[in-house]
């Protein structure tokens, strides 16, 4: 997975606010933005477009 000096100082690009790392989606997730950005190959990929919109459950999983 991926190395956490790398987690520790990816933020996300449309808030620059902290990501949560969920291991078993294999997602970077952002509460402030309320989404969830794919790690493809150990390889965040930190792009709005790519990112998918978080349910209100799933908000409040991570919460």
């Amino acid at each position: 997975m991926l190395d956490k000096k790398l987690l520790d100082i990816l933020v996300c690009p449309v808030t620059k606010g902290p990501l949560i790392l969920d291991k078993a989606r294999g997602e970077l997730i952002s509460l402030s933005a309320q989404l969830a950005y794919p790690i493809r190959d150990d390889i965040p990929i930190m792009l709005e477009d790519e990112a998918r919109r978080l349910t209100l459950d799933e908000l409040d999983s991570y919460r």
